[in-house]
């Protein structure tokens, strides 16, 4: 599908409703490199959008700036409406966009219960409860409460750091390589999981993700990167998976 195809289709699969995040001509530099080239992309309320492409191609940079986390970027983000392409991480936060990094990033000598309670730091409010739907959505963090994270499996971490991006009650939840170095049965429930948070209560996901038919499984539309350009784009349902996996080995 050509990029004008793929963006008539994107838009029209909307219902004529406005994008939640819409970014234009995103370049992200590391000192004098240029990392990301020219990225425009949109994601709708409620859509789960997967970013493909090879490791070292872009993707986690596209998130980071998308985050507020890499500072030396030129083009536009705008989300719900508001323009955020300055806005510091934490306003990013508070807007409404949850972060799950690569690797996890769970506080590993606080407890779950702690790590939990770090994700409502952007809620505008005095009140400090966890939700009672974290524990539905996962329910084998409600044990290990007390436990500090570092103790926890490799899985169990993976679920508490999305539990964490949660608590907030995000729009937007933006999740780095969510199954790298999971068993396939956790990978099962971390599935089940984020199906249920975009399908379920409408936020929207943008997943960057190695495990081709995770990604297929879970998301409604589709960008293939390379070389921190988008080639291809378009509806999961309909895109040529051999061709997409070429673009995919290495």
């Amino acid at each position: 599908m050509n990029t004008e195809a793929a963006t008539a289709t994107q838009n029209k699969s909307q219902d004529g409703s406005k994008p939640l995040l819409e970014v234009s001509d995103l370049n992200v530099y590391y000192g004098q490199s240029l990392i990301v080239r020219g990225l425009s992309f949109k994601i709708f309320p409620g859509q789960a959008v997967c970013l493909l492409g090879r490791n070292g191609m872009g993707k986690t940079t596209t998130l980071k700036a998308l985050m507020g986390l890499l500072r030396d970027c030129t083009g536009n983000i705008t989300f719900d409406g508001i323009p955020i392409t300055h806005y510091p991480p934490h306003l990013r936060a508070c807007a409404g966009i949850g972060y799950v990094p690569q690797g996890r990033e769970i506080f590993p000598h606080l407890t779950v219960e702690e790590n939990l309670l770090i994700g409502l730091e952007s809620v505008p409010t005095k009140e400090r409860v966890i939700p009672e739907f974290v524990y539905e959505l996962f329910p084998a963090l409600r044990p290990f409460l007390k436990r500090l994270g570092g103790d926890l499996s490799g899985g169990q971490q993976q679920q508490l750091a999305i539990a964490r991006a949660l608590v907030a009650g995000p729009k937007l939840l933006l999740l780095d390589e969510p199954t790298e170095g999971i068993q396939p049965s956790i990978i099962i429930e971390i599935e089940e999981a984020i199906s249920r948070i975009q399908k379920e209560w409408g936020v929207s996901v943008l997943l960057v993700e190695q495990y081709f038919e995770f990604a297929q499984s879970l998301a409604d539309y589709f960008y293939l990167m390379e070389n921190g350009s988008l080639i291809m784009e378009g509806l999961t349902g309909q895109m040529d998976e051999e061709k997409v996996r070429s673009h995919l080995s290495v």
